[in-house]
């Protein structure tokens, strides 16, 4: 039969199971376009199918080859619910009518694998208790397992497996236990704390030239502690959190349904489309953040002496040799930064991370946007937990620039120590004292470095903001979480740029620091949710 120029067949109606059924259409070539003599143009083939499937209009997601290949293959697994949408679709002839009549029968032919596979269990359970040696060899939980024998078309088809920095860098946040990530930068923080102390450079003190005893040692250093410690295991849990939320529970439940073997690929597929942007940042973060900053801040002015950088732990041994000599600070100093620029690597990875689920959530939000047996409530709740957590992350993202450029700014100034430093700054205020400005002028790369991670963080909340903030939903969230970044961004930017900026820093750092415990400011999820109901 021809329909839509295209060469049809209606449904047998034989009782076959999904796999039989399949079998019969691929090799006819149901669906496909009539050739240039009006005959079919073949069988199907899981290149073609996918091909065909992913170039339907409204299917906006498209289909994994590797799950086309596993209808094709001779073993027990079925098809998702949601695929049996578009292979009616492809079956039918873009026919509405056929189309229906074909996803009726291809819903009956699953019911009777999955039928057949409970059937298949069972018997298998009973086969145990009389034979457990046979049992053991065989296995018919098509969930976990695949058959060992294949096709040597699907032997071929089989993808080779080769280093990816994307999926590498993606696993360490998804696979194992939530705490792994952050336990080993704690444990990389510690282990150079106690280093320091060994080595004496824990808590540091030099005499300036004008006679001023300036704190410099390696526990007095926030971005080396606070910053290792506290934020950046904060960062990784949140990203963490977020990332098995989504690609375990959420995007399987809302996209794949049935199939988790096609989730797992089409989020995979969106992690491998950045992966010149893993590259990018690596060789950003350990060549230059990490390799050629050592070098220059701390290797040659060890070595030749000199340089126009602010004394700190790094280079204490210029002017207290009897504290550390100079090969023992450069190996500290090389094991520091080193530890100092994965770490960065893995926040810059943590925020891709991030800018893949939000992008990943709008696109599936668009597919399902029009679909009526989608619940908007559930993908509502998936958005407000997402835009919660970018929140999290932003906010910790800032803080970490904070602590960056807090320390870089302190080396530059005239007071004892960096606490010393911001109660003075603090006081000014109140007694109308002018302390800007008052250091010396150094080279400050960290201010640079530091303006980079702050402005990495705000361009994912403000892309969060954007595409998964539309209309009125959460608006009133939304606002007051933009007025908390824009506030500690305000904080940051002023670090020593005017008299008091420790004022708004320390009232910036309050809103923040609880918005990490209440992201929703106050307001329970059901109520925003609740709203968002009433408005459309």
């Amino acid at each position: 039969m021809l329909k839509n120029g295209k060469f049809f067949l209606p449904p047998p109606k034989d009782g076959s199971d999904f796999k039989e059924l399949f079998k019969q259409l691929a090799a006819a070539g149901a669906g496909r376009l009539l050739g240039s003599d009006g005959f079919p143009a073949g069988p199907w083939t899981p290149e073609l199918l996918s091909e065909a499937i992913s170039q339907i209009d409204s299917n906006r997601t498209g289909v994994d080859l590797r799950t086309v290949q596993l209808w094709f293959q001779e073993n027990e697994k079925g098809i998702s619910t949601a695929n049996i949408r578009w292979l009616a679709r492809i079956f039918g002839c873009d026919d509405p009518v056929a189309t229906g009549e074909w996803q009726m029968e291809l819903s009956a032919a699953q019911s009777r694998l999955a039928a057949k596979r409970r059937g298949l269990k069972k018997a298998g359970s009973s086969a145990a208790l009389v034979a457990p040696d046979r049992a053991q060899t065989m296995s018919v939980d098509d969930e976990t397992t695949f058959p060992a024998v294949l096709t040597d078309h699907a032997s071929a088809d089989r993808p080779v497996h080769r280093f990816s920095l994307a999926g590498r860098s993606e696993a360490l946040f998804s696979r194992g236990s939530p705490l792994n990530l952050p336990a080993s930068v704690f444990a990389g923080a510690t282990a150079l704390g106690f280093l320091s102390y060994i080595m004496g450079i824990h808590n540091a003190t030099y005499v300036q030239a004008d006679g001023l005893v300036k704190q410099v040692g390696f526990l007095w250093a926030p971005n080396w502690t606070l910053l290792f410690m506290v934020f950046l295991p904060l960062f990784f849990s949140f990203v963490t959190e977020l990332l098995v939320f989504w690609k375990n529970e959420a995007r399987y439940k809302l996209v794949a349904q049935s199939d988790r073997l096609e989730s797992d690929h089409a989020w995979a597929r969106h992690v491998e489309a950045s992966s010149y942007t893993y590259w990018s940042v690596f060789l950003i973060c350990v060549l230059f953040a990490g390799l050629f900053q050592w070098i220059g801040v701390c290797l040659i002015p060890l070595i030749k002496g000199g340089g126009n950088y602010a004394m700190d732990w790094g280079k204490l041994a210029i002017v207290r040799p009897e504290v550390i000599s100079v090969w023992q600070e450069v190996v500290f100093t090389g094991i520091a930064y080193l530890y100092m620029c994965l770490c960065f690597y893995l926040f810059f990875v943590g925020l891709i991370l991030l800018y893949t689920v939000v992008y990943d959530l709008w696109k599936v939000g668009e597919a399902l946007k029009n679909q009526q047996k989608v619940d908007q409530q559930e993908i509502n709740e998936v958005r407000l937990r997402v835009i919660r957590e970018t929140f999290r992350c932003t906010v910790l993202g800032v803080l970490i620039a904070i602590c960056m450029k807090a320390q870089s700014s302190y080396l530059t100034s005239t007071s004892e120590n960096i606490v010393a430093w911001l109660i003075s700054d603090m006081s000014s205020v109140f007694h109308g004292l002018n302390r800007v400005n008052d250091g010396v002028g150094y080279r400050m790369p960290t201010h640079y470095s530091s303006l980079l991670v702050a402005v990495s963080a705000c361009f994912v909340f403000m892309f969060a903001f954007i595409r998964l903030g539309g209309g009125s939903r959460f608006r009133a969230l939304l606002w007051k979480m933009s007025a908390v970044v824009g506030l500690i961004v305000a904080g940051y930017l002023l670090i020593d740029a005017i008299a008091g900026f420790s004022t708004l820093l320390g009232v910036g750092t309050l809103f923040a620091i609880y918005g990490l415990f209440d992201p929703g400011f106050g307001r329970g999820q059901t109520r925003e949710l609740g709203n968002s109901r009433h408005v459309s």
